[in-house]
């Protein structure tokens, strides 16, 4: 599907498209223009996708770990380039970042960490999170977060399939 202009979008698209694109130095952020074609669907996917992120339960680390996981896991380009460039933007080394990449069972993280991004893995992989992984992601995360957490991959890993599915490509640097 080929992003939209002014009359695909509407007004509300259209704008929060030129807003991202200027924050991002692009010339359009393709997944705005293409999923704004659904005009009164987009203004609640945007206000949805903000309050998981950066306006989300997770710290803004944890977040961008999941996101990146959840993008390695997928193979989704488009996303694991938008999210490097976040999460370095709030503190995450090139390491973690590539470490992502990496089984999280046996990749150099705290035990907070490793809890969460192996139920990441699950959830993308299963759907489910297994009772000894939700025990020791418990014993990391309180009510708040691991609700805030199954959201966040169930978010991103559905927009992986929306990047796929609408083949949207990669933006373009202005």
């Amino acid at each position: 599907m080929r992003p939209g202009g002014f009359r695909e979008l509407g007004p509300i698209g259209w704008a929060v498209n030129r807003l991202g694109a200027r924050v991002t130095g692009k010339r359009d952020v393709h997944l705005f223009a293409t999923l704004g074609h659904a005009r009164r669907l987009f203004p609640a996917w945007l206000a949805y996708s903000g309050m998981m992120m950066p306006f989300g339960v997770l710290d803004r680390r944890t977040t961008e770990l999941v996101i990146l996981r959840i993008a390695h896991l997928r193979g989704s380009v488009y996303e694991r380039a938008h999210h490097e460039r976040i999460g370095a933007g709030v503190g995450l080394d090139d390491d973690e970042i590539a470490r992502t990449t990496e089984d999280p069972s046996t990749a150099p993280w705290t035990d907070r960490l490793r809890a969460v991004l192996i139920a990441v893995d699950e959830l993308v992989r299963t759907k489910d999170i297994a009772d000894d992984t939700w025990a020791r992601l418990s014993s990391h995360l309180n009510s708040s977060e691991l609700v805030a957490l199954v959201q966040l991959v169930a978010q991103y890993d559905g927009l992986a399939t929306s990047l796929q599915v609408l083949r949207i490509q990669p933006d373009e640097p202005r």
